[in-house]
C-alpha cells in the first residue's frame, strides 16, 4: 500500500519571515499554497519561496492556527522519537525544581518548550496532559509511553482537554476530558507539595490541570513580606497566597472569593497544614463575595493586600476595558490599605502587555492619597518560560505606601 504523500504548505512571505524568525503559528489566512486537504495532528512541510525546506509542524484543520510548527531550519524527521527527544529536553529543563520540598511543576509550557498546543504537569506521582488543540489526538499513546517511561515515573496520567477540543469530541468515545490515561482513578483530590506546603490539585474537574502552578514564586516571596500583617488576599481561589503569609508569620488572613467551592478548597488546604504552627495558630477568615463590590462597601483595612484576579481580556478587543479594570481595582484596594501597607497585584491577561498592567497599577497609585513605593515587578517563573509575545502572559508588581522610588525588574 503506498504512503499518502506529505502535506506541502506554501506561506505568504510575511508569514514566512515569522516562521524563519521563530515564531511558532501559522495562520489559515497566511497560506497562500496547500497541495491537499490536511487532517488533524498530520504532519506540514513548509516550504520558502524558493521551493526549499523551511518548516515542519502539525496541522489542524479546525483552527485558525492551522499549523503548529515543531521545527524550523534544516529538514528533520518529525516521528514518535523526535517528540521523545523533544519531551526529555523540558523535562531536563526543570529538574533543578523538583525536589523534597516541590514535587508540584509544570513539565510542558506548549509553544514555549516546542511542543505546540501541549501542557504538562506533575501533581507529586500524577502528571495530567492538557491539550489545547486536537492535533495531539493521533501522537497520544506514543506521549503516554514516553511519560510512562520517564524518571520519576508516573502512578497515573490524567488527560484534560480544552473546551474548544472537548466539542470536537463529543461524540466520539475514546477520550474525554478528565479521562484516565495510565493508573488508577483518585480517590479524591490529589495532594502534592509546594516549598514545602501541602495543596490540594482537583486533577479531575479542576480549572486548567487542577491547581495554578505559575504563581509559586510570588507566592514565596509573599511569605517574605507577611510577618505581622492582616493580609486580604482577594480572588483567592484555593488560597494559596494565604498558605504562604501565614507560613510567614502573618497575624490575621482572610480569603475573598466570590466561589463557595473555591473557599472550600482553601479551607481543606489550610487543614492540610496544621502541622506547621504559624499556618495553626493564624485566623483564617472565608469571605464569599464579589471582590470589587466588597472592595468598596467595606471598612476594613490590611495590612498586605493581594490582588489576582481570573483573566479580564480573554480577546484583543477586551483589552483597553481590562486596563481600565485593573486601574479601578488597585484604587479600590488602595483604600483598604493600612499606613506602610503592601500591595501585590498580578495578571493573567495575555492581551494586556506587561507594561500596561504596571503602568495601570502605577497610574491608580499616583492618584491615591499616599506616595507609593515600588518594590519589585516579575514576569514568568521557569517552567512557565515564554519564546514569544503571545505566549506572556503573567506579570506582577509590588507596591508599598511610602516614599515613592523604582526597583528594577526582578
Amino acid at each position: 500500500m503506498t504512503e499518502p504523500k506529505l502535506l506541502h504548505i506554501r506561506l505568504g512571505p510575511s508569514a514566512e519571515g515569522q516562521v524563519r524568525s521563530g515564531h511558532p503559528w501559522v495562520y489559515d489566512k497566511s497560506i497562500r499554497e496547500q497541495s491537499r486537504p490536511g487532517t488533524a495532528g498530520e504532519i506540514a512541510i513548509i516550504f520558502d519561496s524558493k521551493n526549499r525546506f523551511l518548516a515542519a509542524g502539525l496541522y489542524d484543520p479546525h483552527s485558525p492556527i492551522r499549523v503548529r510548527v515543531l521545527h524550523c531550519g534544516k529538514p528533520l524527521a518529525i516521528d514518535p522519537l523526535f517528540l521523545a527527544a523533544r519531551l526529555k529536553e523540558s523535562f531536563e529543563h526543570r529538574r533543578e525544581l523538583l525536589d523534597a520540598r516541590t514535587n508540584g511543576l509544570r513539565l510542558v509550557h506548549g509553544e514555549n518548550d516546542g511542543l505546540p498546543g501541549l501542557v504538562v504537569d506533575r501533581y507529586a506521582s500524577t502528571l495530567v496532559i492538557k491539550l489545547y488543540t486536537s492535533i495531539w489526538l493521533v501522537w497520544l499513546p506514543g506521549l503516554v509511553q514516553t511519560l510512562i517511561s520517564s524518571e520519576p515515573s508516573p502512578d497515573r496520567i490524567v488527560l484534560r482537554l480544552s473546551r474548544n477540543v472537548q466539542d470536537l469530541l463529543k461524540d466520539q468515545p475514546t477520550y474525554h476530558d478528565g479521562k484516565i490515561l495510565h493508573g488508577s482513578i483518585p480517590a479524591q483530590s490529589v495532594v502534592f507539595q509546594e516549598s514545602g506546603l501541602h495543596f490540594e490539585a482537583d486533577v479531575l474537574r479542576g480549572q486548567k490541570t487542577g491547581f495554578f502552578l505559575d504563581q509559586r514564586e510570588n507566592r514565596q516571596y509573599v511569605e517574605t513580606i507577611s510577618a505581622g500583617s492582616d493580609v486580604l488576599n482577594t480572588f483567592s481561589f484555593s488560597g494559596g497566597f494565604s498558605l504562604y503569609a501565614a507560613r510567614g508569620g502573618a497575624r490575621s488572613v482572610t480569603d475573598l472569593d466570590i466561589s463557595a467551592h473555591a473557599l472550600e478548597g482553601a479551607r481543606r488546604n489550610f487543614d492540610l497544614n496544621t502541622g506547621d504552627k504559624s499556618i495553626s495558630s493564624v485566623r483564617h477568615e472565608r469571605v464569599q463575595a464579589n471582590t470589587f463590590d466588597w472592595l468598596a462597601q467595606t471598612d476594613r483595612r490590611f495590612g498586605l493586600i493581594v490582588l489576582d484576579p481570573p483573566s479580564m481580556a480573554k480577546r484583543e478587543i477586551e483589552r483597553a476595558r481590562a486596563i481600565e479594570a485593573y486601574q479601578h481595582l488597585t484604587t479600590l484596594a488602595l483604600k483598604r490599605l493600612r499606613p506602610n501597607g503592601i500591595l501585590v497585584a498580578a495578571s493573567c491577561s495575555a492581551h494586556v502587555t506587561a507594561e500596561e498592567f504596571f503602568d495601570a497599577v502605577r497610574s491608580a497609585c499616583s492618584q491615591g492619597k499616599s506616595p507609593m513605593q515600588e518594590l519589585r515587578v516579575s514576569r514568568h517563573p521557569k517552567d512557565h518560560p515564554t519564546t514569544f509575545q503571545q505566549a506572556a502572559y503573567l506579570k506582577c508588581i509590588v507596591m508599598r505606601s511610602g516614599t515613592q522610588t523604582r526597583n528594577p525588574t526582578i
